[in-house]
């Protein structure tokens, strides 16, 4: 896709799911990937990912020039915390533009937060990430991850002008290994990337999506 597309767009909603019905595994224990707990949630959800996704991490981490890694943030999360997100960031929108519309809101809120109903990180398809260097600390791509676009004034978008090129050619390295392995980047978000989710399958052409959204297994 040339233009940015948003996860409220019709075409995305309407690309069916075929559930393969892989399971969720924990990224702490499938391979030597750096995990910040910043975004650790009461039922560590965060640090679950769809298996196939995790092994296209690998690969892409595999890619990377000697000194540099992948920083894994947030991959899963329950149908419910993205529906809180999702909520808190629209009525933000609706107390700094009380004259926009429900639709405009939805529109808006989903550059930064996918509505509840086709949410990769649902899926277990996305993966919040950016780079690390060899002593595991935080590169800078140009933004804080997760910085809306209110608070950055659009840096957040992947192609944003106006960031470094220090911060710019790290974009694209990072952009570069991950779409070798497969994954494809929401690209209001630098930091956002997925596969096999609906949003990935509008991107690729798939006729279906294999990963809908999954609630969390009972814990015992």
């Amino acid at each position: 896709m040339t233009e940015i597309v948003l996860m409220s767009d019709p075409r995305v909603a309407a690309i069916p799911v075929s559930e393969c019905d892989e399971r969720l595994v924990d990224v702490r224990e499938a391979g030597p990937l750096l995990v910040d707990p910043r975004k650790r949630d009461p039922a560590d959800a965060f640090a679950h990912l769809r298996e196939g996704v995790v092994e296209r991490l690998l690969a892409a981490q595999a890619l990377l020039p000697d000194g540099v890694r992948l920083l894994f943030v947030e991959g899963y999360r329950p149908p419910s915390l993205q529906r809180a997100y999702f909520e808190e960031y629209a009525d933000e929108l609706r107390a700094l533009h009380p004259e926009w519309s429900g639709e405009r809101i939805r529109a808006a809120a989903s550059r930064y937060v996918s509505p509840p109903e086709i949410a990769p990180h649902s899926a277990g398809a996305a993966v919040d990430l950016t780079l690390a260097g060899a002593d595991g600390r935080e590169l800078d791509l140009g933004t804080r991850m997760n910085a809306s676009p209110e608070e950055s004034g659009g840096a957040c978008f992947t192609h944003a002008d106006g960031i470094g090129r220090e911060a710019r050619a790290r974009r694209e390295l990072l952009g570069s290994v991950l779409t070798a392995a497969g994954l494809v980047n929401y690209p209001t978000e630098w930091w956002h990337w997925s596969f096999g989710d609906r949003y990935w399958a509008l991107a690729t052409g798939a006729e279906a999506a294999p990963y809908g959204p999954k609630e969390p297994a009972p814990r015992g």
